[in-house]
């Protein structure tokens, strides 16, 4: 009869050459991507998935054939005493695993995250001018999403009613106590939501991004989108002053973490879906202040976003990535649609840098958002790493 503890590890390798290989696969589709599009990426993710996947393969036959001779009783040499030894040794591993000593591990650790976030924290900003908005500083932890943690606070909007702000701190921000880093504002196209709310993963695409090791890592802002409209984003083309971001939050934002100072070398704007458009008209309408846009499968009013373009800052350039899925051909029709509008635009519009990324697919819709907000991401810091 075939050990059973044979066909443990069988299972666990078979599954994980599986999964290492499809892991393998999806890198190497990204690579392809990256350089189509002049995009950075790593090979050696994939290179050690593919040698993960050549080790599964090595032990899953090994363990076949273990497990063949078991069956013809190669193993009956095994004693009744080994088996008890194995079961014993099993259960003292999973009893270490559940010990007491797993609850206060844990909240040693939180405290010890505390601790790097209060030692983190910027020093105390000088004496504003009175007459500047208030800042409220104080953000209150709502989850650690991508390995990073979301805060939330509330500021002042230019109505004077409280509006919520999310701000994602990157893994890198508590383990380098000393630097600043750039901010991404990501847009909502929901009045009163904020746009993780809209793409609960997008942190795991930024995570997923940045952990390649070339791109830089960066604070996410997501405003409360504004109110009193049923279209935050058509409201942003037509009037580049209503954007979330004012300055108001542009200064809580700056005086409560250690970012760099507000300008086009050191922040962007992303949106994805509803949102794409609102990043696209606030990076076209001040290119001043966002050094590069990154739009994912979106939607554009293309004749309004170039004459929002035109009416941008003289002097500065506009950066902008669209992008969509392979599988998106009414995405890309507009896409495309904007790129030729700006570039017969006038003004400012005309000399926009507008990037096209087509080619990502994968099994489902969600897969492939994913990996166009991990390719948005990558680009957004990338570009803001050499304006830098």
């Amino acid at each position: 009869m075939v050990r059973p503890l044979l066909v443990i590890p069988l299972l666990a390798a078979a599954l994980g050459g599986l999964w290492l290989s499809r892991g393998a696969l999806q890198r190497w589709h990204d690579l392809r991507a990256a350089e189509t599009y002049e995009l950075a990426g790593e090979r050696w993710p994939m290179l050690v998935r593919a040698a993960g996947a050549m080790v599964c393969g090595v032990c899953v036959t090994a363990l076949t054939m273990l497990s063949g001779l078991g069956a013809f009783g190669g193993f009956s040499g095994f004693s009744r005493h080994d088996q008890q030894t194995d079961r014993a040794v099993d259960v003292s591993e999973a009893g270490a695993g559940s010990g007491p000593g797993a609850g206060p591990a844990g909240g040693a650790a939180a405290a010890a995250a505390a601790a790097a976030r209060q030692q983190a924290a910027p020093p105390a900003a000088p004496e504003s001018d009175p007459a500047a908005p208030p800042v409220v500083s104080r953000f209150d932890s709502v989850g650690h999403p991508g390995g990073g943690e979301l805060l939330q606070s509330a500021v002042p909007g230019p109505d004077g009613k409280s509006r919520n702000i999310r701000v994602w701190l990157p893994p890198q921000y508590a383990k380098e106590p000393n630097a600043r880093f750039p901010v991404v504002v990501m847009h909502a196209a929901t009045p009163s939501r904020t746009a993780d709310a809209e793409v609960p993963d997008v942190f795991e695409g930024i995570s997923a991004a940045l952990q390649t090791g070339r791109a830089r890592p960066f604070i996410l802002v997501a405003p409360e989108a504004p109110s009193g409209t049923a279209h935050p984003c058509e409201l942003v083309a037509a009037a580049p002053a209503a954007v979330a971001d004012d300055e108001a939050l542009r200064t809580t934002v700056a005086t409560s973490f250690r970012t760099l100072p507000p300008g086009p070398a050191s922040w962007g704007t992303l949106g994805v879906e509803g949102g794409a458009p609102c990043a696209a008209a606030a990076g076209l309408a001040r290119p001043d202040l966002y050094g590069v846009a990154a739009a994912v499968s979106g939607r554009y009013d293309a004749a309004a976003l170039a004459q929002t373009g035109a009416e941008a800052p003289a002097g500065s350039t506009a950066k902008l990535l669209l992008a969509a899925a392979k599988a998106d051909t009414a995405g890309l029709d507009t896409a495309r649609k904007l790129q030729a509008a700006l570039k017969a635009g006038s003004g400012p519009a005309g000399k926009a840098e507008v990037k096209i990324s087509d080619n990502v697919q994968d099994y489902t819709p969600d897969r492939e958002r994913l990996r166009l907000v991990r390719q948005a991401a990558q680009f957004l810091a990338e570009a803001l790493a050499k304006a830098s």
